[in-house]
């Protein structure tokens, strides 16, 4: 990855901001990148294909740039997530494979919880991919039974809803 930090520099540069329409592109290949190294094996090449193919679209661009936070070194996009701040439903969360195990995750997550409270949102929701709902437990997530996803490309893929209830109280970060 390019610019890739050492670890013990890592979180202390690291920031999440919302994107901007510049970040598209980064963003766009993180999310390829991401799905085709940690859901290999959990869903067919086919699918996998299917879910990553095509061109970055113009609405992808604004998407990106009206509901996209990134953790980001500098102009090193490492990681993605979006909430939406109407529905809680939390999407695109997804870390570039050369820096999985840092964290990055983890603190996108922290947040977009933050961003959840503070919007006074009582519970956050996401439909997890098969290989990311032990992470998503950690986070809080609750949710076990396997239900089908249909993605805006038409493609069907096995998923594990889940939904975390907010308490008034932000926990403490330690």
């Amino acid at each position: 990855m390019r610019g890739f930090i050492s670890s013990s520099r890592f979180k202390t540069r690291m920031q999440i901001r919302k994107a901007t329409k510049e970040d598209a592109r980064q963003i766009f290949e993180i999310r390829i990148a991401a799905i085709r190294h940690q859901c290999a094996g959990h869903y067919s090449k086919e699918s996998l294909d299917l879910w990553t193919g095509g061109e970055m679209s113009d609405k992808f661009v604004e998407w990106m740039a009206a509901a996209c936070h990134v953790a980001a070194i500098e102009s090193t996009i490492l990681g993605t997530g979006i909430l939406d701040l109407e529905s809680g439903q939390i999407d695109a969360v997804f870390v570039h494979p050369d820096v999985m195990g840092k964290g990055i995750a983890q603190a996108m997550m922290r947040h977009l919880e933050h961003l959840a409270r503070n919007a006074g949102l009582a519970q956050m929701k996401l439909d997890s991919t098969l290989n990311a709902a032990a992470f998503y437990r950690k986070c809080g997530f609750v949710g076990d039974a396997v239900s089908t996803y249909e993605s805006k490309k038409g493609i069907s893929l096995d998923c594990i809803p889940m939904i975390k209830q907010l308490s008034a109280v932000e926990p403490a970060i330690g």
